[in-house]
């Protein structure tokens, strides 16, 4: 057979089997950490003062979006503690320690999201059919302060390494809560200037919609690392196509791409080399090729020659 790649091909390895390795190079959780504690400090400040005024008020705006900050603590709390179990050690059956973790972690908060809105969309439809009465000084106040606090939240969070989805969902959180007090903010002064109180489940609405955006965008992305889906960027026909262009190698097949957690590609296939093929060299000249043109690092190879022989086992002779 020509040199050829097949993706996901059938095929098994006979003789001369290499293996390739990699560094257990995910995005580092440690350097988030820090910035994910400021943010919950932020945010778990604020939300109860936000609780107060929403009862004190009776405005679904103020309560959703205290609702949506109770949303974000828990999701950077799930955040950090995922962060903690991602830094164990591999041992054990956990070969690969507790990385995926984080990508759990993710789709919670993506879910989280989902549930959420939903929940605020009904009350927005009712009360859109029957509005309470509603103060909007007092709306604008809270919704200002809420806006500067959400607004170092989100910058904090927007300086953590975002390729982590663990740290991507905590960010989509506050960045939601901040357009929910914008929002808020010019429900009130509609009131204010106009005595429009279907303003307030109005812009309910709109969070919630911003909401159903941001966790489906979670659930989507986490969803693709636990199908193992091929990274995003990363095609893997392309892959394969290069790596049976390779001098000596004759088909690549069995190959799979896919993602342990965040910024942590990972790679397998199955090499027939033409005979006479150093399989060890080809190994180590395919590896550096996946390394520096795909940004893949941690790979296994099984390399073999394309007709290799097999072992005859004579009977046994009486």
């Amino acid at each position: 057979m020509s040199a050829a790649s097949h993706a996901h091909g059938g095929g098994h390895a006979h003789d001369h089997g290499g293996g390739g390795h990699g560094h257990d190079h995910g995005v580092s959780a440690d350097a988030n950490v820090p910035k994910l504690v400021v943010a919950l400090a932020l945010i778990l400040g604020f939300m109860a003062v936000e609780v107060v005024a929403g009862l004190l008020i009776g405005s679904l705006a103020l309560l959703s979006d205290a609702a949506h900050m109770l949303t974000d603590a828990a999701a950077i709390a799930l955040s950090l503690v995922a962060a903690r179990l991602a830094r164990r050690p591999a041992k054990g059956a956990m070969t690969f320690g507790l990385k995926r973790v984080e990508i759990l972690a993710a789709q919670i908060n993506g879910v989280t999201l989902l549930v959420l809105a939903a929940v605020i969309a009904f009350e927005g439809v009712r009360r859109l059919f029957d509005p309470p009465p509603v103060e909007g000084g007092l709306i604008l106040v809270v919704a200002i302060a809420g806006i500067g606090v959400n607004l170092a939240a989100t910058w904090v969070l927007a300086q953590a390494d975002r390729r982590s989805l663990n740290v991507e969902g905590s960010y989509q959180h506050v960045l939601t809560d901040l357009y929910a007090f914008i929002g808020t903010a010019v429900a009130a002064a509609v009131i204010m200037l106009t005595g429009f109180v279907r303003a307030d489940p109005l812009i309910s609405l709109v969070i919630a919609g911003l909401m159903v955006r941001s966790g489906y965008g979670l659930v989507k992305a986490s969803g693709r690392v636990f199908l193992e889906a091929a990274p995003r960027g990363i095609d893997p026909d392309e892959i394969g196509r290069r790596l049976a262009g390779q001098p000596g190698v004759a088909e690549v097949h069995d190959l799979h791409v896919w993602e342990l957690t965040s910024g942590f590609p990972m790679l397998s296939a199955h090499v027939l080399v033409r005979d006479g093929q150093d399989c060890h060299g080809t190994r180590r000249d395919l590896e550096h090729l996946i390394h520096a043109d795909f940004g893949i690092e941690h790979t296994t190879l099984q390399v073999d020659h394309e007709r290799g022989d097999l072992l005859t086992i004579q009977p046994l002779r009486g």
